[in-house]
């Protein structure tokens, strides 16, 4: 076996999966860019951050004690604080109301503010020994408004403990914008009502689009947007992360791999040295000797650090470590099978390949997140990019004559739809779905062209079926 058949081996065997449901991470897959260290801090309520960037993963590693305790100085304030979830991926009935609860409370005229601080007050008694009305969340919410008093000594009450309450995934909550914006705003309310009580902190994910909605509209949400901080990846950040997750691949794989940066063990966990973790010669050497010096046979191609990284970016010059990873994975894949003797482990054909795996994958989670988006963006199919935006309107207009309101949809329509075409075009940018040239032409980064089947000159290629 060659070396480089042999690290391309390691790398499908290291854990670059990233999508979390709920599990605690394993500990060699632990990386904190220093970006995220502000997210992390207690003082930071809102976190926000777009798909697959970090939340559902931070989410789960902070209630892992023996993970918390690998961030070691970078989060001291973490240590001996109790973490709980109040909403998050996995449904927990006792520990937070789901989708049904929701509406059923709405439809009723619940207030999402009381229904959130039952959640609260269901963990805090339940920490401190105390027996409050929990049989359902009605149950609970009926008490807390027809016997407040009670609710404050609980929350009031002396207590030997610090704690810290997360939530997650609140798009699950509901599937219509408006409920979702009110369930979200009685959330942030009910996060500036714990801040009064020392020792209690909460910690809410929010992707983009729900953090520039009117869930800050309530009396001094200030207090919370200025704790804000956002979960974003620079491309030593995503090398890194990378780099962490080869190194601890298991036996022999971790071991080859290891021998390219100089690890460091602790606790039976491999660490990055320090300059594995910026953008600095050695990184970049390290990721020449699994994917050589070109996109190509010479330099007028590209370097493979750069382009993989850089055609993964959205709309707004962001890429996630969940498309990354996922790029890696596919392109050894597709290596071994098409290119096996070839001089490295990651072939140049192979990258551009990951290249449209991830860009599946994403197509996918953006169908989950955003139903209509492939409605629209579905009628493009075969057009090349970048092009005059009366091309797309006219594709548009001959789907849906009647305009974005002929989008028949069961959950979250765009949420400008009643601003015609130009609201679409105005959704569509926000998400990082398209942007306009300064010519006035509308670009599609190759994460979505390519899954969409848009062309464009000289650019990675849509998968044709059976490729």
């Amino acid at each position: 076996m060659t070396e480089a058949q042999a690290l391309r081996e390691a790398i499908l065997a290291a854990p670059l999966e990233t999508s979390n449901f709920g599990e605690t991470p394993r500990p060699g897959t632990l990386y904190l860019p220093p970006s995220h260290l502000k997210a992390l801090r207690l003082d930071a309520h809102v976190v926000v951050g777009s798909r697959g960037v970090g939340k559902s993963f931070w989410t789960a590693a902070l209630q892992s004690a023996e993970l918390r305790g690998l961030l070691g100085t970078a989060a001291s304030e973490l240590a001996g604080i109790e973490v709980h979830a109040g909403f998050a991926n996995r449904e927990a009935i006792a520990d937070y109301p789901n989708t049904d609860v929701f509406s059923v409370f709405l439809d009723q005229g619940g207030d999402p503010y009381d229904l959130w601080r039952a959640v609260v007050l269901r963990w805090v008694a339940e920490r401190a020994g105390q027996s409050i009305p929990s049989e359902s969340w009605a149950a609970t919410t009926a008490w807390l408004r027809s016997d407040p008093e009670a609710a404050a000594r609980l929350m009031q009450h002396p207590r030997d403990w610090r704690g810290l309450i997360l939530f997650d995934a609140l798009d699950r909550t509901s599937n219509v914008w408006q409920r979702m914006d009110d369930i979200v705003r009685g959330l942030l309310r009910a996060v500036l009502w714990l801040k009064t009580f020392p020792g209690l902190h909460a910690k809410v994910f929010l992707r983009e689009d729900q953090a520039e909605r009117t869930v800050f509209n309530f009396p001094d949400a200030s207090k919370l947007t200025a704790t804000k901080a956002e979960l974003t990846w620079a491309r030593h950040d995503l090398h890194g992360l990378l780099w962490q997750r080869l190194v601890n691949a298991p036996d022999r794989h971790g071991q080859r791999l290891r021998g390219i940066c100089r690890a460091r063990e602790d606790s039976g966990i491999w660490l990055l040295p320090d300059d594995m973790k910026r953008e600095t010669d050695t990184q970049r050497s390290a990721f020449g000797r699994l994917a050589g010096p070109w996109m190509g046979r010479d330099r007028r191609r590209g370097v493979p650090y750069t382009w993989s990284v850089s055609h993964l970016a959205d709309g707004r010059g962001q890429t996630s470590p969940r498309s990354f990873l996922a790029a890696i994975h596919q392109a050894a894949e597709d290596s071994g099978e098409r290119y096996p003797q070839h001089d490295y482990a990651l072939h140049y054909e192979s990258l551009k390949r990951g290249i449209q795996k991830a860009s599946e994958i994403r197509v996918t989670e953006v169908a989950e997140d955003y139903p209509w988006v492939p409605e629209v963006l579905s009628e493009l199919k075969g057009m090349n990019v970048p092009c005059v935006y009366e091309e797309m309107l006219a594709r548009w207009c001959e789907r849906f004559p009647g305009g974005p309101q002929d989008i028949h949809l069961d959950r979250l329509p765009a949420q400008h739809a009643t601003r015609g075409w130009e609201g679409i075009r105005e959704d569509l940018q926000r998400l990082g779905l398209i942007e306009t040239k300064k010519d006035g032409r509308i670009d599609m980064p190759d994460l979505y062209r390519v899954g969409f089947g848009l062309g464009r000159k000289g650019g990675v290629k849509p998968r044709n079926r059976g490729s």
